[in-house]
């Protein structure tokens, strides 16, 4: 795995698109950028398409992310909503796509799971564990923003544990290579 990059997470909606950046160096994470993409405001589905197209394309032209890790819908009982959603996500994946970024997509679940240790964790819960791990000083109010940094982060989490050589014989050896994970 490429030690320093950007990677932008993006939790897809079509009343607010939340997006997260951030950067490793090394083995250090830190936050770019959170926030949220507001798309109540337009009347029609196609120009909520159109705003999300064109500023994830300018969050790519502008942070330059090696990848991006965004959130799956989850299955409602609404087959409209999920459509919605779907074209939503779909568009996020397009814009990144044409700047040939790489996308992963990661299942809701496994999001609050590889943040929280646990899969039906609380937006509150993921935003806490966030705002600790990366030592944010506030978290904004719109909980879309942390979703967008947590589809970031669980991507980062998940690569390096799939693309890890590293084998630890003792908790000693552990800390010794991840001094950033102790408190």
């Amino acid at each position: 795995m490429q030690t320093n990059k950007i990677i932008l997470g993006i939790d897809p909606g079509t009343s607010l698109l939340g997006y997260g950046l951030i950067q490793i160096k090394e083995k250090k994470i830190s936050l770019i950028k959170m926030g949220v993409i507001h798309l109540s405001k337009l009347q029609s589905h196609e120009k909520k398409l159109k705003k999300i197209f064109s500023r994830i394309l300018n969050l790519v032209d502008e942070y330059k992310p090696n990848e991006v890790a965004i959130e799956a819908p989850f299955y409602g009982k609404n087959v409209q909503s999920m459509l919605k959603l779907g074209r939503a996500q779909g568009v996020a994946m397009a814009a990144s796509l044409y700047r040939d970024v790489p996308i992963f997509e990661y299942a809701p679940k496994k999001i609050k799971m590889s943040i929280t240790g646990n899969g039906n964790a609380s937006k509150e819960q993921v935003a806490g564990m966030l705002k600790s791990i990366l030592n944010i000083k506030e978290m904004p109010k719109n909980l879309d923003a942390s979703d967008g940094l947590a589809a970031a982060l669980c991507h980062y989490y998940q690569n390096k544990t799939i693309n890890s050589s590293s084998n630890y014989s003792n908790w000693k050896s552990f800390i010794k290579n991840n001094p950033n994970k102790i408190k």
